[in-house]
C-alpha cells in the first residue's frame, strides 16, 4: 500500500470522513445524554425513567410493541405476497409487483395521511360511507396500519429474492417422493426461507422503531412514541440533554437488532445451487390454493391502491370531507407558496445522490479487494447508518455541527452530508454483490501490466459496477427525496425540504395541500426511476434495481 500513495490517501480520507460524519455525531449523542453541569451524570436518564410519571417508559414500550407487531404482521403479508408471485404462478404478477413498490417511492408518512383522509373524523370511509360522527384514526390501531403499509414492501423485496433463490427442483423432488403440497411447503420451502423471514422481521423492526413521520401524525399524546418524544424535547422544549437521552435509549434496541441481523441471521442463509433452470413448477401450489393466494394478493393490492387513490383525490378535491368539487387550487398553492421547497429538495438530493453512490462503490472496492488496517472498522461504520434511526442521526448532527470548528447548522452542507452518509450502505451492498461475481484475476492482470489501484478501479472495476452504481443512485435519490426523520432537525429558513413542508401542512390541517405536495414528490421520483431504468436497459442491457426485481 505504501507503493500506492493514492490508495493510501483514499483510505485515510474515507476513514476520517466516516469518523467525522457517522461516528462523531453518535458519540456526541452519548456524551450529551450522560452529561449534566459539564460532568458525567445519569440525571437525564433519571429524569426520563424515574421523574416522568412513567410517560417516557410508556413511550419506549409503545415503540417496541409497534415495532414487533409491524415486524410480524408486515413480514407475514410480505411472505404471502412474495410466495404468490414466485411459487403460485398467479395472474398479473407484474401488476402486483408494481403496486408493492409504490410505498417505497413515496414519503414514509403518506400512509398516515391517507388513513386520516379515509378513517378520520371527516374520512371518506368512516364518515361518508359509514356515517360515523366520532371516528378517530389516531392511536395504536391507525399507527400500526400505517407502519405495515409503509414497510411491508421492504420485506417483500427481500423475501421475493429469497424465494427466487430456492431451487424449485427441491420441491419437485419432494413431490416425486410422495410428499403432499402442504408437507413440501412446511418441510422444504419454509425451512429454507426461515433465515430470510427472520432477517426481514429484524429489518422491519428497525424501520418501524426508527420511523418518525407516521407516529408524529397518528400516535397522539395518549400513545407516545419514543422518536417523536425525542423530537418534541429538542424542538418544543429546547432540552437537548433529555432529547439526547431519549435518542440514546432508542439507539439501543435498533443497534441490537442490526447486529442480530448482520452477524447472526445473515450467517444462517441457505443457498441452493443447481445447473438447471429455476422456474417454479406449477404443481407446488394446488389450483384452489393458487386462487386463494391470488385473492389475498388482490386484497393487499386494493388496499394500497385505495390509499394512494385517496391522496390523488385529496389533492384534487376543493375541501376534503366537505366538498368533492374538482379543483387545481391545491397544486396552485404548492407552486405559489411551496415551490422553493421543491427546488431545494431536488438540489439537496441531486448533490448528495451521486457522491453517495460513488463513495459507496469505492468503499465496496476497498472492503472486498484490499487488505489494510481499519478495513473491518470501515465496513462496520459505513454500514452503521442502516441501523441508526434518523431521529438519532438528526439530533447527533445538531449536537456535533452546531459550534466551531464544525459549524454547519442551517447550511446546505449539513443536509447534503447527512444524506451522503445516511445512504452509502446501499451503494456498498450493491458494489459488494457485484465484486463478489467479478474474478479478481482481471484486476490482478491490470496491476501486472503496470496500472496502479486507482487506474485499475477507474478503468476495469468501476465500468463493471455501473449497473449496481445506478441502482444505488436510484435508491439514494428516492430516500433523499422522501426522508424526514433526520431532515426535520436540519432544515432552516434558508433551505426547505418537501417532506417537512408536507408534515407542516398536515399539522396545520391543510390536507389538500399536503396531498398535492405528496403527488408532486412521487412524480419527481417516478421520473428519476424511468430515466435511470432507461439508461440501464439501453446502455447496459439490464433493468436490475434495488427497488424491484
Amino acid at each position: 500500500m505504501r507503493k500506492d500513495p493514492l490508495l493510501l490517501g483514499a483510505i485515510i480520507v474515507i476513514l476520517l470522513a466516516l469518523i467525522l460524519f457517522i461516528i462523531y455525531p453518535l458519540i456526541k449523542v452519548c456524551i450529551v445524554s450522560f452529561q449534566a453541569g459539564g460532568k458525567f451524570s445519569l440525571k437525564n436518564f433519571r429524569d426520563v425513567i424515574v421523574y416522568s410519571n412513567g410517560y417516557y417508559v410508556k413511550a419506549f414500550f409503545n415503540s417496541l410493541w409497534i415495532g414487533i407487531a409491524t415486524a410480524f404482521l408486515g413480514t407475514f403479508i410480505a411472505f404471502v405476497f412474495a410466495y404468490s408471485l414466485t411459487r403460485a404462478n398467479i395472474p398479473c404478477k407484474k401488476f402486483f409487483n408494481l403496486v408493492a413498490t409504490i410505498p417505497i417511492i413515496s414519503p414514509p408518512f403518506i400512509g398516515a395521511l391517507a388513513i386520516i383522509m379515509l378513517f378520520g373524523r371527516n374520512g371518506f370511509i368512516s364518515s361518508t360511507l359509514l356515517g360515523m360522527t366520532n371516528a378517530s384514526a389516531y392511536g395504536p390501531k391507525g399507527l400500526l396500519f400505517a407502519q405495515i403499509l409503509t414497510f411491508f414492501p421492504v420485506a417483500y423485496i427481500t423475501l421475493r429474492g429469497v424465494l427466487e433463490s430456492i431451487s424449485p427442483t427441491l420441491e419437485d423432488a419432494a413431490m416425486d417422493l410422495g410428499g403432499n403440497r402442504f408437507t413440501i411447503f412446511r418441510k422444504v420451502t419454509l425451512p429454507l426461507a426461515i433465515p430470510g423471514i427472520a432477517s426481514s422481521m429484524l429489518v422491519l423492526f428497525i424501520e418501524s422503531l426508527a420511523d418518525f413521520g407516521n407516529p408524529l401524525v397518528l400516535a397522539g399524546a395518549q400513545f407516545p412514541i419514543l422518536s417523536v418524544q425525542a423530537y418534541l424535547e429538542i424542538t418544543g422544549m429546547g432540552n437537548f440533554a433529555k432529547g439526547a437521552a431519549l435518542a440514546f435509549i432508542l439507539l439501543v434496541p435498533s443497534i441490537t437488532a442490526y447486529i442480530l441481523q448482520k452477524y447472526w441471521v445473515s450467517k444462517k442463509q441457505y443457498v441452493t445451487v443447481t445447473g438447471k433452470p429455476t422456474q417454479s413448477s406449477n404443481n407446488v401450489v394446488s389450483p384452489a390454493a393458487r386462487w386463494f393466494l391470488f385473492g389475498a394478493s388482490l386484497a393487499i393490492a386494493l388496499v394500497i391502491i385505495t390509499v394512494y387513490a385517496s391522496i390523488v383525490w385529496g389533492a384534487l378535491a376543493e375541501s376534503w370531507g366537505n366538498s368533492s368539487k374538482i379543483t387545481l387550487r391545491n397544486f396552485a398553492y404548492v407552486f405559489r407558496v411551496g415551490w422553493e421547497a421543491v427546488t431545494d429538495t431536488m438540489v439537496i438530493a441531486g448533490l448528495s445522490t451521486p457522491i453517495s453512490g460513488i463513495l459507496g462503490m469505492v468503499i465496496a472496492f476497498l472492503v472486498v479487494r484490499k487488505v489494510f488496517p481499519g478495513r473491518r472498522f470501515m465496513e462496520f461504520s459505513s454500514m452503521l447508518s442502516f441501523a441508526v434511526p434518523g431521529t438519532v442521526i438528526g439530533i447527533g448532527y445538531i449536537l456535533a455541527f452546531n459550534q466551531a470548528p464544525f459549524y454547519l447548522t442551517g447550511t446546505l452542507a449539513i443536509l447534503v452530508l447527512n444524506f451522503i452518509f445516511r445512504y452509502i450502505p446501499v451503494g456498498i451492498q450493491g458494489g459488494v454483490a457485484v465484486l463478489n461475481q467479478i474474478d479478481p484475476s482481471i484486476e490482478e492482470a491490470a496491476v501486472d501490466l503496470g496500472a496502479d489501484s486507482s487506474k485499475t478501479f477507474r478503468k476495469i472495476t468501476l465500468p463493471l459496477m455501473i449497473p449496481a452504481f445506478f441502482s444505488a443512485l436510484l435508491f439514494a435519490f428516492v430516500r433523499s427525496m422522501t426522508a424526514i426523520s433526520a431532515a426535520i432537525f436540519l432544515v432552516s429558513a434558508r433551505w426547505k425540504f418537501m417532506t417537512v413542508q408536507i408534515m407542516n401542512q398536515v399539522e396545520s390541517g391543510n390536507i389538500g395541500a399536503a396531498a398535492a405536495f405528496s403527488i408532486i414528490l412521487v412524480g419527481i421520483v417516478l421520473v428519476a426511476m424511468v430515466v435511470i431504468k432507461t439508461i440501464l436497459r439501453l446502455k447496459y442491457q439490464t433493468t436490475s434495481s434495488i427497488l424491484s426485481h
